[in-house]
């Protein structure tokens, strides 16, 4: 629970702390932590939680409701797309599987490390990650949706982590001021949650589309709000973009912008490198960022050496 009185960090709403998508300038999008929730949003079956529990109880698997149809439907195609779909409903058990443990184990009156979290959530975060990346790449490759936004964490969060080897909690970590070693574990702490993305970027290599991958088709945008959290600083925050978006991005590329670059000009740029020319601003941007090499012409005096 976040709500302090309506108001958080900042003055800001308590809105504010989870929210990374709205529907419009007031509206957020409602935020989901439970792996079993979002499952069942895209792929369970029946109109409500209540449905989808009975559902849940009758039939050891989303896959019993759909047999037939998985049956009928390998029926009409080559041997390639029959392994394929194999393959896929394997990986949908699979996540399935590992929420049904979670719940389980969260269920059995064992010791939590996160007493308050639902059920479906691992105390584990690199397996509620792990997870949650799961069934996003599930989606992306039924097309059941575009564009997914993932909170990592909060920003002021004193959760330790420790499968990162460090027992400090992640803000206190966060304020290292001149402390070596402070400063070491909170590198080891970034690099940690930073490095649970890893498997989802494997993971959409090597999911075939067409012909090529997803990782191809599609753009990882990873940020952070802070600069230099160590005084709280929103100055020069670091954006990192993953893969090829068909072409928009050519990678292997490190962009430094100018001071006072607005973060939202990046944003622009690749949103208009997605198609939609017709947005003249995205947020506070004052123009593009070029997301690409700049194109250099040879000249004479650049056959000759000189500069």
């Amino acid at each position: 629970p976040t709500d302090q009185a309506g108001g958080c960090w900042y003055n800001y709403h308590c809105a504010y702390t989870d929210a990374v998508s709205w529907a419009s300038p007031t509206q957020p999008l409602p935020v989901i932590r439970d792996p079993r929730v979002a499952f069942d949003r895209l792929f369970g079956a029946g109109g409500s939680h209540e449905e989808r529990a009975i559902r849940r109880r009758t039939n050891r698997s989303i896959l019993d409701w759909v047999t037939e149809e998985v049956f009928a439907l390998k029926r009409e195609v080559g041997s390639g797309d029959r392994q394929r779909i194999d393959r896929f409903l394997e990986t949908v058990r699979e996540v399935e599987r590992r929420i049904e443990l979670t719940e389980t184990r969260n269920a059995s009156g064992a010791a939590r490390e996160l007493p308050e979290a639902p059920t479906g959530v691992p105390d584990s975060y690199s397996e509620h990650m792990r997870m949650m990346f799961d069934i996003q790449l599930l989606a992306f490759e039924m097309d059941l949706t575009r564009v997914v936004s993932l909170k990592t964490g909060r920003d002021a969060s004193s959760r330790i982590f420790p499968e990162s080897g460090v027992d400090k909690p992640f803000h206190a970590a966060s304020h290292y001021g001149t402390d070596p070693e402070t400063i070491a574990e909170y590198n080891e702490l970034c690099r940690y949650r930073m490095g649970t993305i890893a498997p989802f970027v494997e993971k959409l290599k090597n999911t075939v589309e067409g012909d090529t991958h997803l990782l191809d088709k599609t753009v990882i945008l990873w940020g952070s709000a802070m600069g230099d959290s160590n005084i709280h600083q929103h100055r020069r925050c670091p954006l990192i973009m993953l893969g090829r978006g068909n072409g928009v991005l050519e990678g292997n590329l490190h962009v430094k912008a100018p001071d006072g670059t607005p973060m939202a000009n990046a944003m622009l740029s690749l949103l208009h490198g997605l198609g939609h020319d017709h947005m003249d601003s995205f947020g506070d941007s004052t123009g593009e960022l070029p997301l690409s090499q700049p194109t250099t012409a040879v000249t004479a005096a650049d056959r000759t050496g000189s500069i």
